[in-house]
């Protein structure tokens, strides 16, 4: 009796991980849409931070290499740092455009088609 209750269980509980999710609400889009882009400005601004940090280090250990009189390797050229500037939210989809507007009905829908001309047998 008692693997048979922990088996109904298990299925129970197997069937409800398989479940579909509903789509997500315009709102909850809206503001995963948002979140999205602020953890990509942010990750953009951690890399320009990051750029300047190395090429501080890099500008200190050839200085104290050749304070020190030991010979430095010259600097490999690389892209320059390129600060993302401040945080600028997405448009609301409203304005962006990214939708675009239903056409106009010409007749009801519950009225017939009319029929294209069908080839004679």
């Amino acid at each position: 009796m008692t693997r048979l209750l922990i088996a109904c269980a298990a299925a129970v509980v197997t069937a409800a991980a398989h479940a579909k999710l509903p789509p997500p609400s315009p709102e909850a889009a809206a503001k995963a849409a948002e979140a999205k882009a602020k953890a990509d400005h942010t990750a953009k601004v951690d890399a320009y931070k990051l750029c300047v940090w190395q090429d501080k280090v890099a500008a200190h250990y050839r200085a104290s290499a050749k304070a020190a009189g030991k010979e430095a390797k010259p600097p490999v050229q690389t892209a320059a740092c390129t600060d993302p500037g401040p945080y600028q939210p997405p448009p609301p989809i409203e304005q962006s455009g990214a939708h675009a507007p239903a056409a106009t009905a010409t007749q009801p829908p519950s009225t017939p088609q009319p029929q294209s001309a069908a080839p004679k047998q």
